[in-house]
């Protein structure tokens, strides 16, 4: 097979570049794609028809060079834009460099120098040969949906290796079903070292989830669609809730990834990717209400989806469905995409109720084999952490360490805080403190007062979003997320979280003012009153009650000095 898989009129431009870094000739050998060159069909054992090319006049697509250059200077939301709208072939040569830059974006670790991946794999296997023998999968990896698409025999023991070179060098993972199917997409279109990379990439990403890494998150991801569907998707969810029991419903979607991964024809999945890639699993989000919307309406026209042939077994109905779903892949996207009110803050409320509901439930029912156990309480801060804030902080005590950690988002406890900005150390300057700590995702600011009160706020997002303009050119006086919260050590101990997630209801934006911040003066919270307020010289602050964190004001007296300003950043192991 010649490079990656190419139509037939790609053939000449492609073969003048297989020496460059668009094709690399080693991944010629994982596929068993046909590609539909008479010479070479014959060869082929399996044949997957979403390869073929149609032919007709094709719109303009947008080149890799354009969007890499919009990667460069950030604008990620004119990225997204022409990944939605542009419809590349499945066997374009663009995604051999456009997954590869995608995911590159997400890349927290910076010591993924060239040849890291071989060092890791040599390290794992004692060679880096390819064994002819049976790897064994990672515990987190889930047999049944070990998805090939297919890959050949070499293809799946080169994903083998990928997963458990991961696994080796994240042991935080400890349940990710979907991360082996990833990997066997992302072989179709780039080296098996570019492959890792890119999973790197999207398992470290701290400012958007792509793949869901404890059976917690999972499940909190499985109700969260849920939730979104019960909203956005009723008269399918009433349809169903009609014709099956309710915990037969909740069945249905802890499967729902499946309907996406192992239910749609490639040429979808692929297309689903490209955004995927760039934007997070919320695509997947809008895919699956899609999907519900699309299976409702054929239930009620087509004699083939009839209550009676669908109710003993929904979620599989839905599977075979996908497998001929009756859309292509840019309507499907458009759909997806056209669904109103499904923003990234109403997703992420939803989220943190599920999450929260379900970490409180643990915490009253430990010994419940039904109730998965928060890794907040598992995945403690380690010894030499305990130690360093041990002997650098003048706010947090090892208890108080431990309580703010039962606060955190789950995906954060897999990190170990790192102390970024002390005023002891550094000084008393905004400026200080924004080159020390705005590109850092998130941080936990803690506050001590002259009169010893000790209180702070976990904010979500980079300080750096201060300078981020908006379409017309603005900067944006407030950024943040619903994952904000504030919290109080001394004298009373207490976790202020968004007002947002008590419920669906719209609450207006007010109560959406998480950080501001900018060369004067930094605030958390706002609405009728400011949660926290410094000045620029970090010395004194004043706090209120607030909208946004329904908060009172975190020291008695309202107005304070600053006796010591610590900020603390999340690093991995």
């Amino acid at each position: 097979m010649v490079g990656k898989v190419l139509g037939i009129r790609d053939l000449d431009q492609f073969s003048s570049r297989r020496s460059s870094v668009y094709v690399d000739p080693e991944c010629e050998k994982f596929f068993e794609l046909p590609l539909f060159i008479a010479a070479s069909s014959n060869d082929i054992t399996t044949k997957c028809q979403c390869w073929q090319f149609s032919p007709g006049k094709e719109p303009a697509l947008r080149s890799f060079t354009e969007i890499q250059q919009l990667l460069q200077q950030g604008k990620k939301r004119d990225v997204k834009s022409i990944l939605r709208e542009n419809s590349w072939p499945i066997n374009s040569p663009i995604r051999s460099q456009l997954w590869p830059a995608l995911c590159a974006q997400h890349l927290t670790k910076q010591n993924m120098l060239d040849g890291f991946y071989w060092e890791m794999v040599h390290q794992v296997f004692g060679t880096t040969e390819l064994s002819d023998k049976p790897i064994m999968l990672p515990a987190f990896v889930d047999a049944t949906h070990c998805l090939p698409y297919h890959l050949t025999s070499t293809g799946r023991a080169v994903a083998d290796r990928i997963v458990n070179v991961l696994g080796y060098d994240c042991p935080d993972i400890t349940y990710s079903p979907v991360l082996y199917p990833i990997t066997s997409l992302l072989l179709h279109f780039m080296s098996e070292e570019e492959a890792y990379l890119c999973l790197a990439g999207l398992v470290g990403s701290k400012e958007k989830t792509f793949i869901n890494q404890t059976k917690l998150q999972n499940e909190v991801t499985w109700k969260t669609v849920m939730q979104i569907a019960k909203k956005h998707t009723k008269s399918a969810i009433a349809y169903f809730q009609r014709i099956c029991p309710s915990q037969k419903l909740e069945r249905v979607f802890m499967d729902w990834c499946w309907w996406i991964l192992a239910g749609l024809p490639f040429q979808h999945l692929v297309r689903i990717m490209d955004c995927y890639f760039h934007e997070g699993i919320k695509v997947l989000y809008r895919v699956a209400l899609v999907i519900l919307n699309l299976f409702h309406k054929e239930c009620q026209s087509n004699n083939e989806w009839s209550p009676d042939n669908i109710k003993n077994d929904i979620g599989n109905a839905l599977i075979k469905f996908c497998k001929k779903i009756p859309v292509s892949p840019a309507k499907l996207l458009h759909a997806a995409f056209s669904i109103r009110g499904l923003s990234t803050q109403y997703i992420s409320r939803i989220f943190i109720k599920t999450e929260m509901l379900l970490k409180s439930r643990s915490a009253f029912n430990s010994g419940s084999k039904q109730l998965i156990k928060s890794r907040s309480s598992d995945n403690l801060p380690t010894s030499q952490s305990q130690v360093n804030i041990q002997m650098m902080s003048h706010t947090l005590t090892i208890r108080e360490l431990f309580t703010l950690w039962s606060w955190l988002p789950v995906r954060i406890t897999m990190y170990q805080p790192v102390l970024l900005y002390t005023t002891e150390e550094h000084g008393c300057s905004l400026t200080t403190f924004y080159v020390r700590v705005e590109q850092h995702e998130p941080t936990l600011l803690m506050i001590k007062t002259c009169n010893n009160e000790v209180f702070g706020a976990y904010c979500s997002s980079r300080w750096f979003e201060r300078n981020v303009k908006d379409d017309k050119g603005q900067r944006q006086a407030y950024f943040g997320t619903g994952e904000t919260f504030l919290f109080s050590l001394y004298p009373e101990r207490a976790k202020y979280p968004w007002v947002g997630i008590e419920g669906d209801r719209d609450l207006g934006h007010s109560s959406e003012l998480f950080m501001a911040a900018d060369s004067k003066m930094i605030t958390i919270g706002g609405g009728e009153g400011q949660a926290i307020w410094m000045d620029e010289n970090i010395r004194f602050g004043k706090t209120d009650s607030c909208k946004t964190f329904n908060n009172p004001p975190l020291c008695p007296s309202g107005d304070f000095e600053i006796r010591v300003l610590e900020v603390y950043g999340f690093v991995g192991i």
